[in-house]
C-alpha cells in the first residue's frame, strides 16, 4: 500500500479545504467544482483523484505528509527577533488603522490588509496581487467571489472588506506560472501554506511569489451561507448581485455585524447577524470539516498577518481596528516608515496583546483541537502540532466543542435537504433551535431560560 496520498483520500476524510493547489498542479487533468454542500472540491479525472502521489502528499495543506507551519516558518523566519507558540516567528506586531484617504472607511476593519498591497505596487515591490473580489456577474460565474490579480492600485483597492464565502487559487496561481512577474498573493492561513508548499516544489512559483499576505481567520464558510442570508432576509436566492457580510457603519460597534444583500433590481436589505438564526459565528454553521484540524489562527507563514482587534476599546470602534504581525523585514520597514509620516496609525503591542485579540480562535484551534482529535478523525489521520488528549479540558468545554462539532456537520445537510424539498423554514427552524441550544451552553453555563430569550430574538 503506497505510503503517499491521492485527491480522493483528503477529500473523503472531511481534511479538502478547497484551496485549488491540487487543481493547479494537475494541468488539464482537474479543476474545482461545488459540491452538493457548497463548497469547492477537485473534480478531475479518475485516475488523477485516485492516484496517491508524492508531490499531491506534499502539497495539501491538510496533508500529514507535508510541511507544518512551525516547519515553514522555520525554513522562511528563523531569523526573526521574536518567536512564540501561538504567533510563531515574527518582527513586529501592531495595533491601529490606516490613517491616509479612504482606506480604513472602505475595509472591514481599519484598511491595513489593502493599504498594504497597494504601497507594494506604489513601491515597485510587485507587479500584481492575487486577492479575493466580487463577481461582477455572480450568476453567470457561479458565485459570488473569487481570486483575481490586480496590476493597479484602484483594482486592489476592489478587494477591500472581507468575504465568508469559498474561494480557491487554481486559477491565479496557473497565470503566476505562465505569465513572468513578481506578485503578492492575498489569503487566509491554510492557502497561504499552500502556496508556501507549492513554491518549495515548484521554482517558478518560488521566484515569482515574493510576498505573502495572511488573513487571520476563524473558519472557512460553504456557499449555502449566502442562501441562508436570503432565506431569512424573505427574498429569493437566485436575485442576490451583491453580498456584504461585514457592512460597516461607524456609529455602531465593530463586532456588530451587519449583512447587506443588493438584489438585481438595485433593492438593498441588511439584517443583523444576531438576528439570524446561523448569525453565531461561534457555533460553527456552514464551516468546512477542514476547519476542525487547522492550528493556525494568525496565518504563521505568511510576510505580514492582520486580523480583527478584538478587545475593548477597539472592538467598540464602529471605524474598525486592525492587529498586524510582521515578519518581513521589507513590509515592516514599509508600515515603520508609513507610521513616521502620518499616513498609519499604529502603535507596537507585545504578543500577548495579539493573542488576546484572538483568545476564542486560539481555544478551538489548540484546547479545542486536542479534544476533537481523540474522537473526531475519520479516514487520514491528521498530523497536527497539537498533541491528542483531554485531560485537563473542563466538561463545559467539551460540550461546547462537541456541539460546535455537530452543527457544523449537521447544517450543510439540513440545509441540503431543505434546498431540495424547496422547504427553508426547516433549515431555519432547526438553526434557530440549536444555536439558541449552542448560546445557553457556550455563554450561560446552560441556563434553559437564556436559550429560550436566544430563540425568541430571530
Amino acid at each position: 500500500m503506497s505510503d503517499f496520498l491521492s485527491p480522493a483520500d483528503i477529500v473523503e476524510s472531511g481534511l479538502c479545504i478547497g484551496c485549488g493547489s491540487c487543481a493547479a498542479q494537475s494541468g488539464a487533468q482537474a479543476q474545482m467544482a461545488w459540491d452538493a454542500y457548497g463548497q469547492l472540491k477537485p473534480k478531475g479525472t479518475r485516475l488523477w483523484y485516485n492516484t496517491p502521489s508524492e508531490t499531491f502528499s506534499c502539497t495539501c495543506p491538510f496533508s500529514p505528509k507535508s510541511l507544518n507551519e512551525d516547519e515553514i516558518s522555520s525554513w522562511r523566519f528563523s531569523s526573526l527577533e521574536h518567536r512564540t507558540e501561538r504567533l510563531g516567528n515574527f518582527q513586529s506586531a501592531y495595533v491601529g488603522h490606516v490613517g491616509e484617504e479612504d482606506f480604513r472607511l472602505q475595509g472591514s476593519s481599519g484598511g491595513m490588509v489593502t493599504w498594504v498591497a497597494n504601497e507594494l505596487l506604489r513601491a515597485g515591490l510587485v507587479d500584481g496581487v492575487a486577492h479575493v473580489v466580487a463577481s461582477e456577474n455572480p450568476r453567470e460565474e457561479g458565485r459570488f467571489f473569487s481570486y483575481r490579480i490586480s496590476t493597479t492600485e484602484a483594482d486592489v483597492r476592489c478587494g477591500a472588506k472581507s468575504r465568508y464565502y469559498p474561494i480557491e487559487l487554481s486559477g491565479v496561481l496557473q497565470t503566476i506560472m505562465n505569465t513572468p512577474g513578481r506578485y503578492a498573493v492575498v489569503g487566509i492561513p491554510c492557502f497561504i501554506k499552500a502556496v508556501h508548499l507549492l513554491r518549495k516544489n515548484d521554482p517558478v512559483l518560488e521566484e515569482r511569489i515574493v510576498f505573502t499576505l495572511g488573513l487571520f481567520c476563524g473558519h472557512m464558510k460553504s456557499a449555502r451561507f449566502v442562501e441562508s442570508f436570503a432565506w431569512q432576509m424573505k427574498v429569493p436566492a437566485q436575485d442576490v448581485q451583491k453580498v456584504e457580510f461585514r457592512h460597516k457603519d461607524p456609529n455602531r460597534p465593530a463586532n456588530w455585524y451587519n449583512a447587506m444583500l443588493t438584489l438585481n433590481n438595485g433593492r438593498v436589505i441588511n439584517k443583523d447577524w444576531w438576528h439570524l438564526a446561523d448569525g453565531d459565528w461561534g457555533a460553527g454553521f456552514f464551516m468546512n470539516s477542514a476547519c476542525n484540524f487547522c492550528d493556525d489562527v494568525v496565518a504563521e507563514t505568511a510576510d505580514v498577518a492582520f486580523g480583527d482587534a478584538w478587545v475593548e476599546p477597539y472592538s467598540s470602534d464602529g471605524k474598525g481596528t486592525n492587529v498586524v504581525v510582521a515578519r518581513s523585514a521589507i513590509i515592516n520597514q514599509l508600515i515603520k516608515d508609513a507610521i513616521a509620516s502620518g499616513r498609519l496609525e499604529l502603535s507596537t503591542v507585545d504578543d500577548e496583546f495579539v493573542e488576546q485579540t484572538q483568545a476564542a480562535g486560539f481555544r478551538q484551534r489548540r484546547e479545542g483541537l486536542a479534544y476533537r482529535l481523540i474522537w473526531a478523525p475519520t479516514g487520514v489521520q491528521p498530523l497536527k502540532r497539537v498533541a491528542p488528549h483531554y485531560k485537563n479540558i473542563h466538561k463545559s468545554r467539551k460540550l461546547i466543542y462537541r456541539i460546535r462539532f455537530h452543527i457544523s456537520k449537521w447544517s450543510h445537510r439540513m440545509f441540503l435537504l431543505a434546498r431540495k424539498l424547496k422547504w427553508p423554514g426547516l433549515y431555519t427552524g432547526w438553526a434557530r433551535l440549536v444555536g439558541a441550544a449552542y448560546y445557553g451552553f457556550a455563554y450561560h453555563k446552560g441556563k434553559f431560560r437564556e436559550m429560550v430569550k436566544r430563540f425568541q430574538v430571530q
